[in-house]
């Protein structure tokens, strides 16, 4: 998909706050700090529209990024590590479980994850919980850059492994300093709207 025309367009906290336009919606979530904000920059070609932050737990709202007037992109707070109170996580994490177990127009979740580790029981979780209410997932293995490309099938077996992953899931290994898998993750994007 060629993006010129992205808008953030609401920061929600509660389902009456969701945009009404009946859009496909890819919600994007990650651990904090995995490079959820750089992935979304990357994918709609602007620098900085999603706010890149060293400091975990940063986005604390579902961020409604509308693209081309076709779809949106959801940012959802990180999970993990994040330094924010246990209530404050616990808040999140309804609010994050309200929208994707209630939301029609939510047509996939796209987990984010660091190539160069395995996945974290938090990345498991998340996982295991998309899978226990059938929310289509599209994994994308970060952070590809950061190590050669002879050990990237050894790295996705790790992921796939791991994760437990259905073969019928797609892993896109992505790096968002140079595009790679930038295409591969749109054209998967798009067969899913």
């Amino acid at each position: 998909m060629k993006v010129h025309n992205v808008e953030m367009v609401i920061s929600a906290v509660r389902p009456d706050q969701y945009p009404e336009d009946g859009l496909p919606e890819f919600a994007l979530a990650g651990r904090s700090n995995v490079g959820k904000s750089s992935f979304i920059n990357r994918m709609i070609g602007r620098k900085a529209l999603a706010r890149i932050s060293s400091k975990p737990g940063k986005t604390q709202t579902l961020n409604f990024y509308k693209i081309e007037e076709q779809l949106f992109f959801v940012d959802v707070p990180g999970y993990g590590y994040a330094k924010v109170s246990k209530t404050e996580r616990e808040a999140w994490g309804k609010m994050i479980e309200r929208y994707f177990t209630g939301r029609q127009e939510l047509k996939a979740v796209v987990q984010i994850i660091d190539l160069r580790h395995p996945p974290t029981a938090d990345d498991r979780m998340m996982y295991d919980f998309l899978k226990h209410y059938n929310i289509p997932c599209i994994i994308i293995a970060t952070k590809a850059d950061k190590i050669p490309k002879g050990k990237w099938d050894k790295h996705k077996k790790i992921v796939k492994e791991t994760l437990e992953m259905e073969k019928s899931d797609p892993l896109i290994v992505f790096s968002s300093e140079t595009g790679l898998g930038f295409e591969e993750a749109w054209k998967t994007i798009e067969n899913k709207m």
